[in-house]
Order: structure tokens, then C-alpha cells, then sequence
């Protein structure tokens, strides 16, 4: 996929221009050292747009790939092949904003500091530390460095690709320069320079933003900590030692249930891109997998289910029945069918139909189709929790204590169920405005609790068996972030999975950057084993 981008006064420097090499945008006419809300707001309020997952990405990336690769549900038919739309799609997502990131640090460069603009150029290394992290993490090395400059000298337009070990090193430096410079005294109001009206993650709350820059070093350094251990333990320890602000699902006792996720009616766009994804791709059920994480059994009146999260991310089929799609299906399996993702459910009449044909449990109509109060997760409370649980448990950064693990993995279940519930009850059809609590009641004796009864750290007596039980609690709390599942999946090797260990390691570079920058692409491949495929692992895997 080609995707030529020329700037208007620059078409012979940008005829050539393509994808990561050769993105960039027209140059805004603005005063160097003064503050326009309108060219930076509106540059700033584009990055975060771009946090919105394309259609293509979940379409042939999450749906075709990372569901399945993950076992957080049964991909029942592999027939959309053409995984390079969403890989060209994640590419040019990040490639074609690159360039705006890189426009604003010039321009904060040249302002006078002040708590103000500290906190904005916190605001966009944060944005592009989560848009990067999430890159590499599923290409490995990347360019980065040298990369979106292209508008500023032809030296760039082709830039190198930097380690993904380097990428870390430097991301969680700087979102740890960002929990050190935030000031959440400053104003955000004019004249004073601020994106808060530009601001649809947090609006302009920079506790919140100082939480989730802390709260995505905890995440990348447990993830690296198979590599770099000792310096995972010291970010491990920092923030939690000098009791920096996070996001929380769990504060002691109380439920608190923060998290970073795009809202679309807060953000002022409607998601038809995630029922799209869905709706056209058709393929996805409850796998048997997961169907065992939430039912103590396999009765198909739900009578085993004991995690209310499986009415939240699922619905019977078509009978009303509760019926799982086996993981690794025989070849006599039925297939599977039905029109279980179509718009016509929309109405109370239409709910139930979902075709005769669909015989096995599908997603829950509400998760798929509301475009207006489904959030877009980045980052849930629940995982914070989670992490700690695991620090305590295996003694990185944390002392080993096998007590507060139990207590940190408590507060994630809880934190993880209501949250979900939360999100449930909230949400409503687009066309119908029917609402989730109309048409899925979900028994009241299911709650944090009932999980606990399965799923408590008591029920298992080794630390091995705890720590999957963590693993597990946290694979299910990211059902709609697979690419942290992914990545969990990856790191452990110890996720709830059925069949051979996972062996699929991240995805080839999309065709465009194999083309135009063939050359920084062969060494990229040379330094991470010499190969473009899934079975090449990236740098944090051991």
C-alpha cells in the first residue's frame, strides 16, 4: 500500500515522500515565540485523535490475529489473509502524526519555560510514548530518532530504524522527566499557554496525566524485566516506594476506577469503525478457552458462569444457549454462521435474532456495536494492581511478599469487575438507544466476589500456581486491549492457552517500508535475527 503524502510549496522536496520515511504536513505560518491556540491545539488534538484504533487495524490485526494469537476468543474461520492493510494501516497511523509531534517540540523549544508549557511538552511525550511503545511491540525495531524530521532536512527521509532496546531505554526516560516536570498547580485557562480545551483524554487534568505517564513505566518496565532487571526493579521501585501517583482501580479499600481510554461522545466522534470491524469480518466467538476462565463448567443455561464479565464480553447463540467454539476444533466441527454483529439487533423486536446459523456464543452485541459509550481502553486501573502483584510476587523492585501480592491481585479482580460493570451499565444501542441493563441482565449474585470464590490466591497454595492465577486475571481485564494481551502472552508463555505454547512473536513491517526504505529495513532484520516473519522474537522476549 502506497501512501504518497506531498505538501503544498514543497511538492518537489516531497514527491518521494512515503509512510515513516517521507510523512509530513503543511507548515503552519505562526509567530516562533508566541503561542497560538489554534495551529497547536488543533496539532495536539489530531495526535490524540490518532490514538483512535483504524478500522483496518481491527479488522485484520485484533480480529484476524491478535484474538486468536491470544486465545482470548476462537477465530472459527482464518479467510482475510491480507494482514497487510492493518499492519499498512497501524504504520501510516503513526507515521503521518510523527511529524506533527516533531513540529511541536520545535515550537516548545522556543517558548520561555514556565509551568505551563512544561506540562504540554509532558502532555505529547507522554501521547508519543504509548503510540510508540505500542509500535515496537508488536514490529520490534523501528525508526524513531531520526524519524518524522522530513520536513526539516532531505537527511531524514529515509531515516535508520533505532533498537527496540533503545526506544525503551529512552521512552521511560522520558515519561519519568515527565512525572518530574508536571505541575498540576499551573494554569490551564488563557492567556496561558494549555491544551485543556484540546484535551479529550483528561481534559486538562494533569494529576491524570502525571498517573499515566507513571502508571505506563510500570507497565514497560515489567515488561522488559526479563532483559534489564535491575533497571525494571529501580523504576519498580521508584514509584512505588515514593508513592508517585498512578492510575488505581483499588485506593486501600475504596474503588476508584481510574483509567485512560478514548470516550467517543466525550471526544465528539461516533466508533463505527469498531461494529464495522466486526460486522464484516464475522469470525470471532467465545472460545473454550476463555469460556473456562468464566464457567466452572460447561452448561449451556450458563448455569457455571461465575465471572459476570463473561455477560459483558459475550451473549448466548441463537438458542439462548451458552456454547463455546473449541479452541482447536476437530475436523468435524460445525462451522460457525449466524448475522450475530448485524445493525438490524439494534432494535428490541430484532435483538435476539442472530441467525440460525449462529450456533456458538458471540461477542456481546453491546461491546461491538455501542459507537458513542464503548470506550477505546489504554490503560485500566485494574492493571496497576495487577503489575504490583507481580512485583511483590517474584521480588522485582518490590520486596518478595507473598501477603501483599494476594492483597494487590484482590484489589485488581475487584477494581477489573467493577470497572467492567460499570462500563456496562452505561452502555446504549445507537440507533435504539436501548440500553445493556434493558436487554442483559446480569444475575446479581455474580460479582467481584464470585470470582474470588474460584479465582481467590487461597484456592492455590504454590506461587507458581499464583502467579498464573495474576496472569490470568489480567489477561482477561485487557479483552478489548489484545495487544497487551499479546504482549502478556509473549512475555510469560503462561496465559490461559490450550495446545502448543504461543510461537507467534510480533508481525512483518508493512510492504510500503520494505520498498522505500529497503536498506535501514535489511539491517533492522539483520539485528533482530535476519528474518521478517512472527517466529523472529523481539528484544524483551527471553
Amino acid at each position: 500500500m502506497k501512501l504518497p503524502i506531498r505538501l503544498t510549496g514543497y511538492a518537489l522536496i516531497f514527491s518521494l515522500a512515503f509512510i515513516s520515511c517521507k510523512k509530513d504536513f503543511d507548515k503552519i505560518n505562526t509567530d516562533p515565540h508566541g503561542f497560538t491556540t489554534a495551529s497547536d491545539g488543533s496539532l495536539f488534538n489530531s495526535i490524540i485523535q490518532s490514538l483512535i484504533l483504524t478500522g483496518d487495524e481491527q479488522f485484520y490485526i485484533n480480529n484476524e490475529i491478535l484474538y486468536k494469537q491470544t486465545q482470548q476468543a476462537a477465530l472459527t474461520k482464518e479467510a482475510w489473509g491480507n494482514f497487510t492493510l492493518g499492519t499498512e494501516s497501524m504504520w501510516s497511523n503513526y507515521y503521518l502524526k510523527l511529524p506533527n509531534f516533531r513540529e511541536l517540540e520545535n515550537r516548545f523549544d522556543e517558548m520561555p519555560l514556565s509551568g505551563e508549557v512544561l506540562n504540554m511538552k509532558a502532555m505529547l511525550k507522554i501521547v508519543l510514548a504509548y503510540k510508540t511503545f505500542k509500535m515496537t511491540d508488536i514490529f520490534g525495531d523501528m525508526p524513531f530518532s531520526k524519524a518524522g524530521y522530513g520536513f526539516q532536512t532531505l537527511d531524514y527521509l529515509q531515516p535508520p530504524f533505532d533498537s527496540q532496546e533503545s526506544i525503551y531505554l529512552f521512552l521511560l526516560e522520558e515519561l519519568k522527566w515527565c512525572d518530574e516536570n508536571i505541575d498540576i498547580t499551573a494554569v490551564t485557562s488563557e492567556p496561558f499557554p494549555t491544551f485543556a480545551a484540546f484535551d479529550r483524554l483528561f481534559l486538562g487534568n494533569m494529576l491524570m496525566w502525571q498517573k499515566l505517564a507513571n502508571s505506563l513505566r510500570l507497565r514497560y518496565a515489567l515488561r522488559m524485566s526479563d532483559k534489564e532487571a535491575d533497571l525494571a526493579g529501580e523504576i519498580i521501585s521508584e514509584i512505588w516506594n515514593n508513592n508517585r501517583p498512578m492510575i488505581l482501580g483499588y485506593d486501600f479499600i475504596s474503588y476508584v476506577g481510574e483509567s485512560a481510554c478514548l470516550w467517543p461522545a466525550n471526544m465528539g466522534f461516533k466508533n463505527t469503525s469498531l461494529n464495522w470491524s466486526f460486522r464484516e469480518h464475522q469470525n470471532l466467538r467465545m472460545g473454550s478457552t476463555i469460556w473456562h476462565q468464566l464457567s466452572t463448567n460447561d452448561s449451556s443455561d450458563g448455569s457455571g458462569i461465575f465471572d459476570p464479565r463473561a455477560y459483558i464480553f459475550f451473549e448466548t447463540n441463537n438458542a439462548n444457549k451458552w456454547v463455546a467454539y473449541p479452541q482447536i476444533p476437530e475436523p468435524s466441527t460445525p462451522p460457525s454462521g449466524g448475522i450475530p454483529y448485524g445493525s438490524h439487533r439494534d432494535g428490541a423486536a430484532t435483538f435476539q435474532i442472530k441467525g440460525e446459523s449462529c450456533i456458538y456464543s458471540p461477542f456481546d452485541y453491546f461491546i461491538v456495536r455501542d459507537e458513542d459509550f464503548m470506550p477505546i481502553p489504554m490503560y485500566l486501573g485494574a492493571e496497576t494492581h495487577f503489575i504490583l502483584a507481580e512485583a511483590y510476587l517474584r521480588g522485582i523492585g518490590l520486596p518478595q511478599d507473598g501477603s501483599l501480592a494476594d492483597i494487590e491481585y484482590m484489589n485488581g479482580i475487584n477494581a477489573s469487575v467493577q470497572w467492567w460493570m460499570d462500563v456496562a451499565s452505561n452502555s446504549k444501542l445507537p440507533l435504539s438507544g436501548l440500553t445493556f441493563p434493558d436487554m442483559v441482565p446480569i444475575p446479581p449474585t455474580l460479582n467481584a466476589a464470585s470470582v474470588l470464590t474460584v479465582f481467590g490466591s487461597w484456592n492455590v497454595t504454590t506461587d507458581e500456581e499464583k502467579l498464573e492465577f495474576i496472569y490470568t486475571q489480567r489477561w482477561l481485564d485487557a479483552f478489548r486491549q489484545p495487544w497487551e494481551a499479546y504482549a502478556l502472552a509473549r512475555r510469560t508463555g503462561k496465559t490461559p492457552r490450550q495446545g502448543e505454547a504461543i510461537h507467534h512473536y510480533r508481525l512483518p513491517y508493512p510492504p510500503s517500508e520494505v520498498e522505500y526504505n529497503s536498506s535501514n529495513w535489511a539491517a533492522a532484520l539483520n539485528n533482530q535475527g535476519g528474518g521478517d516473519s512472527p517466529q523472529f522474537k523481539i528484544w524483551w522476549i527471553k
